[in-house]
């Protein structure tokens, strides 16, 4: 962690610090006294496919949870972290999730400084214009679906008006996607042609310079007889690799800009959503560098409702098209094409039970063009106000390996958890 972000959140850590010890005529004498939550959990996960580049346990981790928050007249003060240990890496980490300082300096302006979880777009488990990180190797082994969403150290400010609302948020030095590396989930690997998973980890070229390589990303949104529109610019980087050097050896995260829109509303007895992105490859924006991601032109259609008692259904379509397709095919040798256009279709089903305790789910995503399919069942049951038990899996099939879920199959794994909150 780099002086900067340690210096940052010790700014931060020092308003609870002083909360709990705050002295009578002291600057921290005025706060609130400091909330405590948290949970300590256990989550477990086997793979139930032979996969000769992982281990056979795809999770194992016992893991507790702190969330302090406090605030006094100025601002609010919110810090999270999460200490766990697994026997799959065979190590004890910490992360750092939130530690973050919330101010009103004015009534129409919010201001957010710090790490801090961040989300927009109107999308179910499918983002386009939603460019903050991602850990999909946490969401694809089993992890609570929370960890899907990374943490970005940022700063957010909020404008509100009559006129329209604005989002606003800066982020120094580039976060990217926990994307799948190869050292706990195996994928396709096209420079071997084939899986690969701790035999081939993948290296990166990472932009990683304070106030250089940096990001912005701006929402204005606005409610219009009860449908919001949103239009979204994003400029920085791809969050997952968008290519790789020259030589193969590591991967890249070119530069990136991202325009797009939003509407989403009451639609019959349920919620409508439409989404659309265009991603401007900034660093091949002819298409002919066949080491880095040609732009792209994203879509999302979604609609969920209520289709009995405790019973909800969600559908969703989305699409990308790659533009300059032919100057991709020209750029890179036979046998290596990817499909111009790609097709997902999801499907999620709940279902509450026992008076709403027991949740009973399950998430699909379908590609019709890939040929391969990604399910998400799981059971959750709330057994008292403190203690949850849940279980489910991961399961991956797909007609081929080199798809973006069929690559997958050998990952497919079963896992169970028990939490108590506090």
């Amino acid at each position: 962690m780099s002086g900067l972000r340690v210096f940052l959140y010790a700014l931060i850590l020092g308003a609870f610090s002083g909360s709990v010890f705050a002295v009578e005529d002291g600057i921290f004498s005025d706060f609130a006294p400091v909330q405590i939550h948290g949970y300590v959990e256990a989550r477990s996960g086997y793979r139930t496919r032979n996969d000769e580049y992982e281990k056979d346990m795809s999770l194992n981790e016992t893991r507790m949870q702190l969330e302090a928050s406090t605030y006094n007249d100025w601002a609010d003060f919110r810090f999270k972290g999460d200490v766990y240990a697994g026997l799959v890496e065979e190590e004890a980490q910490f992360e750092l999730r939130e530690a973050f300082m919330f101010s009103r300096p004015f009534g129409f302006m919010d201001v957010k400084i710090g790490r801090q979880v961040l989300t927009w777009g109107t999308g179910d488990l499918l983002f386009i214009n939603d460019l903050f990180p991602k850990d999909w190797q946490s969401f694809f082994i089993g992890r609570d679906v929370e960890y899907l969403k990374a943490p970005s150290d940022a700063a957010k400010v909020s404008l509100f008006s009559d006129f329209a609302n604005v989002d606003i948020v800066y982020t120094p030095q580039f976060d990217e996607d926990e994307f799948i590396r190869g050292q706990r989930l195996s994928y396709w690997n096209s420079n071997l042609s084939h899986l690969a998973g701790r035999n081939a980890i993948k290296h990166t070229e990472k932009p990683d310079e304070w106030f250089r390589d940096d990001e912005i990303a701006v929402r204005v949104y606005k409610n219009i007889n009860n449908y919001e529109l949103a239009f979204y610019g994003y400029h920085g980087y791809w969050k997952s690799p968008g290519g790789q050097t020259p030589d193969a050896t590591q991967v890249i995260f070119p530069d990136l800009d991202v325009y797009g829109a939003s509407l989403r509303g009451a639609v019959g007895e349920g919620i409508a959503n439409l989404e659309f992105g265009y991603y401007q490859s900034k660093d091949d924006e002819s298409g002919t560098d066949g080491n880095i991601n040609n732009s792209e032109f994203r879509f999302l259609a979604g609609y969920t409702q209520e289709i009995g008692r405790d019973f909800t259904a969600g559908v969703q379509y989305y699409f990308e098209s790659m533009c300059d397709y032919g100057e991709y095919k020209d750029s890179n040798p036979a046998g290596l094409d990817k499909d111009r256009n790609r097709h997902v279709t999801t499907l999620r089903l709940t279902k509450l039970l026992m008076n709403q305790n027991l949740t009973l789910s399950l998430f699909t995503y379908f590609s019709p063009s890939d040929r391969d399919v990604y399910m998400r069942p799981k059971v959750n049951y709330k057994a008292t106000d403190n203690l949850m038990l849940e279980a489910g899996a991961n399961i991956f099939f797909g007609d081929y390996e080199d798809t973006f879920f069929g690559q997958f199959k050998n990952n497919t794994n079963i896992y169970t958890a028990i939490r108590y909150s506090f």
